[in-house]
């Protein structure tokens, strides 16, 4: 298995390719702008510019064709998909190391992130995609009303969820009989 295979998916087409890696760059160049712009401190810039590169990247990454077709294999299960959310802890990482990222922020973002995963998850088939974009909208009303990140970062809460709820646990579509 080859890096590409590992960062986007097996068989991914060159188009998959530079959509991702353009969207990871850009990202990644956008907030490190935001970062330097808002003084936050080396470690930090350093942490956002890649938790960037991670998201915008597999945000356009879990949405090809060839990643929904990887993830949604035969043989995963509700466990691969959780698991992969899971994974995520990147809130607490952010409230480790950026001024004014609350740990309240933080548990609030993931237990929420985790907590869509869940339903969209055991939805059935029929209604996930609905179901992922309710919870999605439902979750970030409180988040940002309530525990909103400093300006730096409020890309974050948006972009990791459109990552891991509507892009990474959404089947591919299938074409209609």
């Amino acid at each position: 298995m080859t890096i590409i295979d590992r960062l986007i998916a097996p068989g991914a087409t060159r188009g998959e390719i530079a959509a991702g890696f353009g969207a990871a760059t850009g990202g990644a160049l956008l907030v490190l702008f935001l970062a330097l712009d808002a003084r936050l401190p080396a470690l930090a810039v350093v942490v956002v510019v890649v938790i960037a590169f991670d998201l915008f990247g597999g945000a356009v990454v879990n949405a090809t064709g060839s990643a929904k077709r990887w993830f949604h294999r035969p043989g995963r299960t509700a466990v691969h998909h959780l698991g992969f959310v899971a994974g995520h802890v990147h809130p607490f990482v952010l409230a480790a190391v950026v001024p004014g990222f609350t740990w309240t922020t933080a548990a609030a973002t993931y237990g929420a992130v985790l907590a869509g995963a869940v339903l969209v998850e055991f939805a059935p088939a029929a209604l996930r995609r609905p179901v992922a974009f309710a919870v999605t909208a439902l979750a970030l009303t409180p988040i940002l009303a309530l525990a909103p990140p400093p300006a730096a970062v409020a890309w974050f809460v948006p972009v990791l969820m459109v990552k891991l709820l509507l892009a990474h646990l959404l089947p591919e579509d299938r074409p209609a009989t």
